[in-house]
């Protein structure tokens, strides 16, 4: 049987757990107190037992303490009243028997006042957070309604409507109130004609209104309601489709700007379409989806609390055979966070409204968004199909390494032809799996140490890529990749030609890119989708805002530079048919292949200085300025090897050590302080954090050991080391690889710093942004 901790801790919203009851230091007090038991109860072992053997004593003493216990309680438990309505009310246990451990009860007592007074606050100020949150988006509501139903007006009468050209291009003005009173009548018009609004594909137009007698007016009469207080609609620019129609809005609206002033001479305007309604219904969507559950977290946080409560009561009167839980147990559950009902009653309205409106009233349609259903167990075919796959491609590795060693194309000098056009192609799927694995075993870690990766990531968990599934996809794909390669160094051995066998290769190629770009529901297509659309945001990424996602995603590729630079020279090999000449120089013989092959050690970092900049520019913080500065290094020191590669003088060489020695000691800085929240002076932990998820402090100083170490492979560039009589290219590889290897390192105290951020605010649900704000305030601020 599983104990009650362990239960309470997998169980518990792991952003909250400082916020939890601390079962686990109640236990401790719990256990001085029965160690003083034992102690106290030791000399009179003899008298207990004559006790036991007399039944009627033992009747006649329980009758006796059963009169005590109705005469008098052994603690009574003080309530007191603070002024502070964040706080409430305070309880303060006294205790009114005598223990034979008086000190270690009052501790044990003292701790459960505080857990008790903890949650009754944490649950007040979540409670009002997600109250606030539900009356903004009550309101949002009620101006998308208003607003769908004046466009719906508008599309219904436009056919018929003879306006002017200058009524068609009047700009919106709306007013948002506390309470918008609406009949019936217009409710039952709007449902029905919602769901032709979202799914109508008819070109985009504006909603014409006019202003006449201080209220806003559509041309057929309909009052939206005004009291003098604009509103505008603002969508937060993260995909190309919205920063395109936010451009062409704002067009329009500089277009229309003047002849809607005479319509509105005191406040904005705000021109509508179809697409910023459809965006701004998406946001409140979201929203709603995103407190419902904030309220079924908190109402977990209530019920695990309560229960918490419970059992260590019913530990301490074991302990102790005093009737405590009774009492304090009274006291629990009259306390606000039992007894309040709000959060329950704000789920059921954010459930009533979510399926009257983006559910068509369908029950089992909103109970989707809103309670998501976790999926299904994994069945033993992944383990079995993972195992598989590893043995056929350590079998086939092992064939291949034979094979190579056996022909020694893997020597210095030996045969060039193979090192320039088939060892890239082991190199970038090395690279590129090898990353894949380090993520899945990221994956596992976060699991194991409840790093809650799926909000900082925001995954939908019915889309999760789990780390069973990235082996099965790295072994699957290693395992296809040897194959290949070994049938092709078999052809060759037998005297095939390579211009008779590199179009394997180039097959190879093929298949995992259209693999990639497969439109059909197979071999995870939510999940490439989600990649594909990751790496558009990074390279379009100064236009919109970033998020999490994608800069994490940039941070791999900048760890990525070699196999970019050699997928980028397998491209050019393959596309300009260089394969069939045997030409493998062709490339860089070419000016503007050698150009954008010196480009790509550029864009990861040029793209990641981007998503910088866009950071500062929407968050305006100026520590993004800074991070940017280290990519800006990092360029240079890539721009210098770039030129030493061309020029090897000892002026360059000096410019080498120079720039990467400052970009090294820049990086490392950010690694440590800013991205792992270590080096931190006056932490209780030394030269690390004052919270840590490991348990023992010497896997953060190995870490940073080993991250100062791999920090410095461009050493390699000065040094020019290699193994022996091993080709460069294999050193190459061997220093790409442990770059990668350092990345996926970093990856898990990234995210681990990233989690413990958020559990310090307590933040365990996404703050979506709102699309109505009024002008005015906007102003004022």
């Amino acid at each position: 049987m599983v104990k009650f901790s362990k239960q309470f801790e997998g169980q518990l919203i792991p952003e909250w757990k400082e916020a939890f009851v601390d079962y686990w230091k109640l236990k401790k007090d719990l256990k001085k107190i029965q160690v003083l038991n034992n102690i106290n109860t030791t000399p009179n072992n003899h008298q207990i037992s004559l006790v036991v053997k007399s039944p009627f004593s033992l009747l006649t003493k329980f009758s006796l303490f059963c009169h005590q216990q109705r005469d008098h309680e052994p603690i009574q438990v003080h309530r007191k009243l603070v002024s502070s309505t964040s706080k409430g009310d305070m309880y303060e246990t006294q205790l009114l028997d005598e223990f034979a451990d008086t000190d270690a009860t009052k501790e044990f007592f003292a701790c459960l006042d505080q857990n008790l007074n903890k949650v009754n606050t944490f649950y007040r100020t979540k409670e009002k957070e997600f109250l606030d949150r539900g009356e903004s988006l009550k309101k949002q509501m009620d101006i998308l309604i208003e607003l769908k139903s004046a466009f719906i007006e508008k599309k219904g009468k436009g056919k018929s409507s003879q306006l002017s050209k200058e009524e068609e291009s009047i700009s919106s003005f709306y007013n948002s109130e506390d309470d918008s009173v609406r009949s019936r009548e217009q409710i039952e018009d709007l449902e029905k004609i919602e769901e032709d609004f979202t799914q109508s594909n008819e070109e985009e137009k504006s909603v014409n209104l006019k202003w006449e007698d201080g209220k806003l007016k559509t041309l057929s009469g309909h009052i939206v309601r005004s009291q003098g207080k604009n509103v505008r609609i603002n969508i937060p620019l993260t995909t190309p489709s919205q920063t395109l129609s936010e451009i062409s809005y704002l067009v329009m609206e500089d277009l229309f700007n003047q002849s809607s002033r005479k319509f509105n001479p005191e406040g904005g305007v705000l021109h509508l379409n179809k697409t910023r309604l459809h965006h701004a219904e998406k946001m409140i969507k979201k929203g709603f989806i995103e407190l419902y559950k904030g309220l079924g977290y908190l109402n977990d946080y209530r019920n695990l609390n309560l229960l918490a409560f419970i059992k260590i009561l019913k530990k301490f009167d074991k302990v102790t055979e005093k009737q405590i839980l009774p009492i304090y147990l009274k006291v629990v559950e009259s306390s606000y966070f039992n007894n309040s009902d709000k959060v329950v009653k704000l789920m059921d309205e954010v459930e009533e409204l979510f399926v009257k409106n983006f559910a068509q009233d369908d029950h089992r349609k909103a109970m989707k968004y809103l309670r998501p259903i976790h999926p299904r167990k994994e069945s033993h075919a992944l383990p079995f199909f993972i195992g598989l796959f590893t043995g056929c491609f350590l079998a086939l590795f092992c064939g291949y390494v034979l094979m190579a060693h056996l022909t020694g194309l893997y020597k210095r000098h030996q045969n060039s032809i193979y090192m320039e056009t088939v060892f890239p192609v082991l190199s970038v799927f090395s690279l590129i799996f090898l990353h894949f694995f380090l993520y899945g075993c990221n994956i596992y870690a976060w699991r194991k140490t409840r790093i809650n990766y799926r909000f900082i990531f925001e995954i939908v968990p019915t889309k999760e890529l789990k780390y069973k599934d990235v082996f099965l996809i790295c072994t699957m794909s290693m395992t296809s990749v040897v194959g290949v390669l070994l049938f092709h160094l078999t052809l060759l051995t037998k005297g095939y030609s390579y211009a008779q066998v590199q179009f394997l290769l180039g097959l190879l190629f093929l298949a995992f890119l259209l693999l990639l770009i497969c439109p059909f529901n197979i071999i995870y297509r939510s999940s490439r989708y989600n990649f594909i659309c990751v790496i558009r945001n990074i390279v379009w990424s100064p236009l919109y805002k970033v998020v999490m996602l994608d800069f994490f995603m940039a941070d791999q590729l900048c760890s990525q530079v070699p196999m970019l630079r050699t997928l980028e020279f397998m491209a050019c090999y393959y596309v300009t048919g260089s394969y069939k000449t045997q030409d493998y120089g062709y490339c860089m013989r070419v000016k503007l292949y050698r150009d954008l092959f010196y480009a790509v050690s550029f864009l990861p970092y040029y793209w990641r200085a981007m998503q910088c900049a866009r950071r500062w520019f929407d968050e305006g913080e100026t520590s993004h300025l800074i991070n940017l500065g280290k990519y800006v290094s990092a360029m240079l020191a890539a721009g210098a090897k770039v030129a030493y590669e061309k020029d090897k003088s000892v002026g360059w060489l000096c410019v080498v050590v120079i720039m990467s020695s400052v970009a090294t000691l820049y990086q490392l800085y950010w690694d440590f302080v800013k991205d792992w929240g270590l080096l931190q002076m006056n932490s209780k932990n030394p030269w690390l954090r004052n919270e840590l998820v490991l348990r023992r402090k010497a896997s953060y100083y190995f870490s940073m050991v080993l991250n100062i170490t791999l920090r410095l492979a461009w050493l390699q560039t000065v040094l020019h080391s290699s193994f022996e009589n091993v080709d460069y290219r294999v050193t190459s590889l061997f220093l790409a690889a442990l770059e990668v290897i350092r990345r996926g390192l970093w990856n898990f105290f990234r995210l681990e710093n990233e989690h413990l951020n958020n559990a310090g605010k307590f933040r365990a649900v996404k703050t979506v942004p709102l699309p109505f704000h009024e002008v005015e305030d906007e102003e004022e601020d």
